[in-house]
């Protein structure tokens, strides 16, 4: 049976049960593919769940990678996506990064925002999860920032830098009639 799992940017993360992806050969991963170029060797709702971590950072095209990332998936699927906080030190620091992230980045591909016309693409967010650096005044700041995202990355951002982001969407496709 073929795994209905895919790990994109599998690296030195293989997981067993998936079917793990990476630009380079020498991760030994199962499918070598540089996910800039698109259509992705996978057929249409191939898979019902998705790891990225650390790599959509590293992509070229944002939007072209989610819809991408929607037509290998099947409706329901779940995406789990892991990415650097803009304010994150690292954000910057590789230079293989290409774009940034906050905690509503995501939401652009989704029904309800306004400005949801980059893609026609559709996931709907469950959660998001900005991660700070393991320190005791981190603790305090991180339940802030959860619980008031919006002005946490307005006002506070630059005096309490995140980590990561910790991303989880569902795939939304249009009912069949």
């Amino acid at each position: 049976m073929t795994p209905r799992t895919l790990n994109l940017g599998s690296g030195r993360s293989y997981r067993a049960g998936a079917v793990n992806v990476d630009i380079t050969a020498d991760t030994s991963p199962d499918v070598v593919h540089n996910l800039n170029q698109r259509p992705w060797p996978f057929i249409d709702g191939q898979f019902d769940g998705v790891s990225a971590t650390d790599v959509i950072e590293h992509l070229d095209d944002i939007a072209a990678t989610m819809v991408e990332l929607h037509r290998v998936c099947a409706d329901g699927a779940r995406i789990e996506i892991v990415v650097p906080h803009f304010s994150s030190d690292g954000a910057y620091t590789d230079p293989t990064h290409r774009h940034y992230f906050g905690a509503f980045t995501f939401d652009y591909f989704s029904e309800a925002h306004a400005n949801n016309f980059y893609s026609r693409a559709r996931f709907t967010v469950q959660s998001r999860l900005i991660v700070f650096r393991p320190t005791l005044v981190n603790k305090i700041v991180a339940r802030a920032a959860n619980r008031f995202p919006r002005a946490y990355e307005q006002r506070w951002t630059w005096i309490f830098p995140a980590w990561f982001l910790a991303i989880n969407l569902t795939v939304v496709k249009p009912r069949q009639a």
